[in-house]
């Protein structure tokens, strides 16, 4: 790991999410309802009754990681520069649905609930995992879950850009002995290189990059809290 102090870079300011209802038709329109198991009515039926909460950027509307899966849910990743080209997972993680979410994660127990106060996390940027889940925590912040991460890229796109991309390491995966495994989950833009093909260039890409390392352009993703979508 390198030896150089954390950067506390300036973080970009993203639009505010659209409303609930919204983001309950665009899962809708990607057949997000189906990997889930739900209506569409039960969608919209979570989404008229969330209440958004005040203040800046919305709330995000998610779907539990036992109903839609990690590798379910990348193919729906789009960025508005090159709208043909899929988001993946790397080859090197066909255990990308092991990723759970660590024991200091609570989440609701609804197939829909509301992740708010949404933060990329730029300020963090060249920090490791090791790093910022601490300082998350004195914050009083909870890492985003990988599936989270994809959520919100769905629902906006412009959370996902070049030299500002974000890691989710609210989702870990545990070995047999129980130690957490030192890939963490992240997601960023392919360069076409390597195996994930030139055809694959500035796609969405689901990786991972282990939990000592530090990059530049990985923030830490992470919100203020989660709750269902009924107050």
């Amino acid at each position: 790991m390198s030896e150089t102090t954390p950067s506390t870079s300036t973080a970009t300011t993203l639009p505010t999410l659209p409303e609930p209802r919204a983001q309950a038709e665009r899962l809708i329109e990607a057949g997000v309802h189906r990997i889930a198991g739900l209506s569409a009515d039960e969608v919209r039926t979570f989404a008229r009754e969330a209440q958004n909460p005040p203040g800046e950027g919305g709330a995000l509307l998610a779907v539990h990681p036992e109903r839609a899966p990690a590798s379910a849910l990348a193919p729906l990743l789009r960025r508005d520069e090159v709208p043909d080209k899929p988001g993946f997972v790397v080859t090197d993680m066909p255990d990308v649905d092991l990723f759970a979410p660590l024991d200091t994660v609570a989440l609701p127990d609804t197939p829909l609930y509301l992740v708010t106060g949404l933060d990329r996390g730029d300020a963090m940027a060249n920090w490791s995992p090791d790093e910022a889940l601490p300082a998350l925590t004195a914050q009083g912040r909870t890492p985003l879950l990988l599936t989270e991460g994809i959520h919100w890229v769905v629902q906006q796109p412009a959370a996902l850009e070049r030299n500002r991309c974000f890691m989710t390491i609210g989702s870990r995966l545990r070995k047999a002995g129980g130690a957490l495994d030192a890939r963490t989950p992240a997601l960023w833009i392919s360069n076409g290189t390597g195996r994930d093909g030139r055809e694959r260039r500035n796609a969405p890409k689901v990786g991972w990059c282990w939990a000592g390392n530090r990059h530049t352009w990985l923030g830490f993703a992470s919100a203020a809290d989660r709750r269902p979508p009924v107050s």
